[in-house]
């Protein structure tokens, strides 16, 4: 009987970053490329030799980048691999892509590798702010998923809620706190927001509030989606 040799340009999936699909598709679909286009601008650019039809299996989820590919993917999209990368509900997923072992994460941030093994286990974080922090430097986390892991995603969301549908001037200085964003990018994203909302729902208001009108069903849906929309506004 005959085995089988292993492949050995396969890339086992904790070798792998996370990867979101879908911003890869949202993002080369807002630059107006194709599969093709993207293919030629990693190798264009990163001499990173890719097929098109890799490019549209990992929008598809069929398949991740390595940490190089996604590199090069994030160069000609024009973002950061952070904007590519999944959502802490994987941290497990972050430290294995770093190719971390987790004693070794646990002893850095000063954690008992029992209570980090914990929090890869169950998304929620045991630690303090600082302990977190050191997390999001030492695995390269973005700053929406380091708000993950302390709790404060919520907390923004309301904020986000409340600039949105009343005034968005005194939302800044608690946002700023939760965030630790600068002010000014942080108000230009507030005002837009709230400039947002209120276009909607005047359309709405002029529909007469049918809550079966697709102008009142737009409103609902920009309401559900104020967090992802708030990042977006900062990264442009």
């Amino acid at each position: 009987m005959t085995t089988k040799a292993p492949d050995s340009g396969a890339v086992p999936p904790e070798h792998t970053p996370p990867f979101d699909p879908a911003a890869a598709r949202r993002l080369r679909r807002a630059l107006g490329l194709g599969h093709d286009h993207v293919a030629y601008g990693m190798h264009a650019a990163y001499g990173m030799a890719v097929p098109a039809a890799a490019v549209a299996d990992w929008e598809k989820g069929h398949a991740r980048p390595t940490r190089p590919e996604l590199d090069a993917l994030a160069g000609a999209l024009w973002c950061t691999p952070a904007d590519l990368m999944g959502s802490s509900t994987s941290l497990h997923a972050h430290r294995r892509a770093h190719g971390l072992p987790l004693d070794d994460v646990a002893r850095h941030i000063g954690m008992d590798p029992s209570t980090y093994l914990s929090a890869e286990r169950t998304g929620r974080w045991p630690g303090t702010e600082s302990q977190a922090t050191q997390l999001a430097y030492l695995l390269r986390l973005p700053l929406p998923d380091l708000l993950d892991l302390t709790g404060r995603s919520e907390p923004l969301a309301r904020h986000l809620r409340d600039a949105a549908t009343t005034r968005w001037q005194p939302q800044v200085r608690p946002i700023a706190r939760l965030t630790r964003l600068p002010r000014r990018p942080l108000e230009r994203a507030l005002s837009t927001l709230h400039e947002e909302y209120q276009a909607r729902s005047a359309a709405a208001r002029n529909w007469g509030e049918d809550p079966a009108s697709d102008t009142t069903a737009a409103v609902t849906a920009y309401l559900q989606q104020l967090l992802p929309r708030f990042w977006e506004l900062l990264r442009n």
